[in-house]
């Protein structure tokens, strides 16, 4: 076990890190939020699939740099499947701001996060996320 944490909690934490890196920008140090070859699916927010992080960084920066995110992640089910994988499921909001002047000003979304989880050497990594969402509130500019 990772400084006494259980391994429930371990992922518990990665997920935190995971919402807190994705609001401040920090894609450099979500990089160890994930394993290489990542698979992550955003077909349902227009974005298709990529199968590593380096092509999912790219996509966040693409489309969030100059946005202001909030995301929480609540109520997580997870299960661990051995001793080295597990999977979850965390229910979500998120709420997003445009600059002025952007098409899209305001979002407000609701839904789930699907995931796979890996144990290697350096501690739990994410290997495959799909989000989900049941609803959008939008605001237009």
């Amino acid at each position: 076990m990772l400084g006494g944490m259980d391994d429930i909690e371990q992922i518990k934490q990665l997920k935190a890190r995971y919402f807190r890196l994705i609001d401040t920008k920090d894609w450099d140090g979500l990089a160890a939020v994930f394993v290489a070859d990542a698979e992550i699916d955003m077909s349902g927010e227009g974005g298709g699939i990529t199968h590593t992080f380096d092509a999912f960084k790219a996509r966040l920066i693409d489309n969030l740099t100059g946005v202001i995110t909030v995301h929480h992640g609540h109520m997580p089910e997870i299960t661990l499947t051995s001793s080295t994988t597990a999977t979850g499921v965390w229910s979500m909001e998120d709420k997003l701001w445009w600059p002025e002047g952007a098409p899209l000003k305001h979002l407000h979304g609701y839904g789930h996060y699907h995931e796979r989880y890996g144990k290697g050497d350096d501690g739990w990594r994410i290997v495959a996320m799909t989000l989900t969402r049941l609803r959008r509130d939008l605001e237009f500019s």
